[in-house]
Formats: C-alpha cells, structure tokens, sequence
C-alpha cells in the first residue's frame, strides 16, 4: 500500500482515494457539464468501483488517477494522475496522463498543476515518453496537453474500442510528450 500523500504542489494534494471522496465523485459524475466529453453519468456503484479500482492500481503499479484535493479547504475537486492506458487503444498499458475537475474547479490552474507535478514525477521515476487522449471535441482538455509542451500525434487519431459505432464521443485524439533530456 502506498503512502496516502502522494503529492503536493502550491494549492493541491494529489493522494490515495478515501470511502469518502464517493459522495463528491458522485456529483461531479452526475453533471453533464463534466461529463459532456465523458459519457453518460456516473452512477454511485461506479464511481466506488472507480475508486477501489484506482487504490488497487496505485498498489500495483505505483500510480494511478490520484484523488485531487484543494490545500486551502480540503475539499476534493476531481483527480489527476498517470496509469496503464485503456486496453485496444493504441497507448494500451503506456503511461496515460489524464485529469477530470469538478466544475467549480474549473479555469482556475488547477489541472495544469496537477498535471505539471504528474509528469514530473513520472520524469523522476524514469519514463520516458507520457500519453493523453480525449474527445477531438474537448478543446479544453487537449489545450491543456498542449501548454504542457505534449505534441499531437497526427496520424494517432482513433476509435475507441469501449464506445459503440456512432457514438458521438468515440472518435479520440492522441498527445504524447516525452521526457526532457
């Protein structure tokens, strides 16, 4: 089991996942805003599942998508981290960094943050090349994964093997961006 601080930048802990980071995973799974480029809400069995899941990944592997909370009030505000990227992608079992905030949380740095001490610890760990994908949609999410210096992949383009065909949210875009020398 590893340690429940994971990180700490400036403003945010990133750190293992509590019982009770459910119940705000929950909203954040149930607004459409969050989950616009995401899918369908989340319902409270997956988001426990999402969370048992992560613990068991952090255990195993040493990272995960860490639980995000905000120094000034303790309040957990969404998750940033790098895993195993998803099975039948082209960054299957690769590191994938990838963040999800809770609305409030929004334009305010925080994913940059988070992301930024993510990927630094993955340098200092020795990886030499981190992944991100998301919805061609979500401009927000691949602007992001450009001001952190990651470059398309311009024929990574793909789609995702979890969505059905004509899924609106199916086709991705592939980042990566790899180790400073």
């Amino acid at each position: 089991m590893t340690e429940a601080i994971v990180m700490e930048t400036p403003r945010l802990v990133l750190r293992r996942w509590r019982d009770a980071d459910v119940v705000p995973f929950h909203a954040m799974g149930q607004d459409a805003a969050v989950m616009r480029y995401l899918g369908p809400p989340m319902d409270v069995a997956a988001c426990t599942a999402t969370v048992t899941r992560m613990n068991a990944l952090a255990d195993a592997a040493g990272d995960c998508f860490w639980a995000l909370e905000r120094r000034a009030d303790g309040a957990f505000i969404g998750f940033c981290g790098i895993k195993p990227g998803p099975a039948g992608t082209p960054i299957a079992d690769a590191p994938e960094i990838g963040w999800r905030l809770a609305r409030d949380a929004w334009g305010q740095g925080y994913a940059r943050e988070a992301a930024a001490a993510c990927l630094a610890r993955a340098w200092d760990r020795g990886t030499a090349r981190v992944h991100a994908i998301t919805v061609a949609a979500n401009e927000q999410s691949w602007g992001l994964m450009i001001r952190l210096g990651m470059r398309r992949v311009t024929d990574g383009d793909f789609d995702h093997p979890a969505l059905a065909e004509g899924d609106p949210l199916r086709r991705h875009v592939h980042y990566t961006i790899d180790r400073p020398q």
